[in-house]
């Protein structure tokens, strides 16, 4: 009787375990295919690098075995979570579009995890349709009069006044976003968001300013604020 026991037993254990390692392999196949969609809807219209778009194809996988290792083990999920806060601190700062390629693998990572594999194809196919449609519509994309203006001066100049003058007759609008010491104290660089008038020359505009700041560095650049400043 006991040895019937053992062996019931025994086959329960294989039987609960080959299931497990089914669902498992089942899991990471959906992760491998959503994660790959990921990748293709990051590299829509964005700049990227190789291994960052590796590393969001992968990352469902890795989150789906995470979840599948804590199993509702509260203290095993706490650590986790722990582990994945020192990520944020180890890694380099990356832009906006980064920043939501890689939620959106963990949260499709989660999904597939505990077993909600339609849910994931769903939100992958909404999120990535959206992704597309925003990208036709130029939602937030800056105006071509928009530029990102840098001067630097001297410290003894006072920059709240200095080049009003100029700014009036080239620009439509301008706006000091920063002022920062350089050089010791010795240097002021300016940032402004600056809109210029239709047919402006950009060259007669710095010349200008470079002789009202003393020949000092001038950048004029056609982006305003980066992603990765945010």
């Amino acid at each position: 009787m006991t040895t019937e026991l053992l062996y019931s037993a025994a086959i329960n254990n294989f039987n609960e375990s080959f299931s497990v390692i089914q669902n498992f392999g089942l899991g990471m196949v959906v992760s491998c295919i959503l994660g790959y969609f990921i990748s293709i809807i990051y590299k829509y219209k964005n700049s990227y690098s190789k291994s960052f778009v590796i590393t969001l194809a992968l990352l469902p996988m890795i989150v789906q075995t995470v979840i599948t290792l804590v199993n509702g083990n509260l203290v095993t999920g706490v650590a986790v979570m722990g582990a994945f806060s020192l990520i944020r601190f180890r890694s380099a700062p990356g832009g906006a579009k980064e920043i939501t390629a890689i939620f959106m693998a963990m949260a499709v990572g989660l999904a597939v995890g505990t077993g909600y594999y339609l849910l994931a194809f769903v939100f992958v196919l909404l999120i990535g349709t959206a992704n597309i449609i925003y990208e036709k519509l130029d939602i937030g994309k800056s105006k071509e009069n928009e530029k990102l203006l840098k001067i630097t001066i001297p410290e003894d100049l006072d920059y709240e006044t200095l080049f009003d003058d100029i700014l009036c007759e080239y620009l439509n609008s301008w706006e000091l976003i920063q002022v920062k010491t350089t050089d010791m104290g010795s240097l002021f660089k300016l940032s402004y968001q600056v809109c210029f008038k239709e047919n402006m020359n950009s060259k007669a505009f710095i010349d200008e300013l470079r002789c009202r700041n003393g020949n000092l560095e001038i950048a004029l650049s056609r982006s305003l604020i980066k992603d990765n400043e945010l």
